[in-house]
């Protein structure tokens, strides 16, 4: 452990309590923005980085080994917090500029402990920088990918959502398609269509793209797979919501739906769906 490591863990050992609550002022903790539980939550999350920065010093490392095993439990409660700042909706800035709030009340200690030497002082002062430093682009790399994974989360919850598989009645399932369709929407319809036809032993599947602004090869592509999967299970489709520009641009782009029923609207392939079950109809 060099001398300027040894200087910072004496300081924190012996002026814990003072750093922290420095620290949560100058993060903001006492300008009456932040909730009781909030400044509850903060001191929780302070207490563990300086557990996790303790461990590491003790075991003599540096900021140029974040990446080592003498910091995991640094890392790990930065990654809480990061994950806890972005669940909350708070932005990256916001929860680097908490861990950079650490610099300071740790300088001014520092600076009290050998500010006599100019050299030793700024020695000192680096090796806490390059510490903060670290571990301010590790908890905006953690909060970044946290936020990733749940935008990725929320557009599969909305994939999901914007494809709903409906029974409209015995052995007849519709997808009402809105939105642009493409292959990893194709793939959670597809999935999900072919699920619900085993489930319900449904022999028909009405697919309406009433809600589908274009059709171009792609989307054809797209769906002509769903179709062939449906065959494949032993079903059949309609295709319904074929408007005259999309009926245009079909027979432009010289896209073969020879063998598939189409439809210019829901109402129709419903009515063709219930002739062909067996339906009749009837006013009262």
């Amino acid at each position: 452990m060099s001398q300027e490591t040894d200087v910072v863990l004496r300081l924190l050992d012996q002026h814990e309590e003072q750093i922290i609550s420095e620290w949560q002022q100058e993060a903001g903790a006492g300008s009456g923005r932040v909730s009781d539980a909030g400044r509850r939550a903060m001191l929780s999350e302070a207490q563990e980085i300086l557990r996790g920065m303790r461990e590491a010093l003790k075991a003599g490392a540096d900021a140029e080994s974040f990446q080592s095993a003498s910091w995991d439990t640094l890392r790990q409660a930065l990654e809480s917090l990061s994950r806890s700042r972005a669940a909350q909706g708070q932005s990256a800035g916001d929860t680097s500029v908490f861990v950079l709030a650490f610099k300071r009340p740790l300088f001014k200690l520092v600076q009290k402990e050998v500010g006599s030497d100019a050299q030793k002082l700024m020695a000192v002062v680096w090796v806490v920088t390059q510490i903060v430093d670290k571990m301010a682009q590790w908890t905006v790399t953690t909060y970044q990918q946290t936020r990733e994974d749940i935008i990725k989360r929320q557009q599969q919850d909305l994939l999901e959502l914007s494809t709903p598989v409906i029974k409209l009645f015995e052995g007849v399932l519709a997808v009402p398609m809105i939105g642009t369709l493409d292959s990893s929407r194709t793939q959670v319809v597809m999935e999900t269509l072919l699920e619900r036809i085993v489930a319900t032993g449904s022999r028909l599947a009405i697919i309406d793209i009433t809600g589908v602004p274009t059709v171009d090869t792609l989307v054809a592509q797209h769906l002509l797979k769903t179709v062939a999967a449906i065959r494949l299970m032993g079903a059949e489709c309609i295709i319904s919501g074929i408007r005259p520009q999309i009926a245009q641009t079909i027979v432009h782009l010289g896209i073969d739906l020879q063998g598939i029923a189409t439809k210019a609207s829901l109402a129709d392939a419903l009515a063709l769906a219930m002739d062909q079950q067996g339906y009749v109809v009837t006013r009262r």
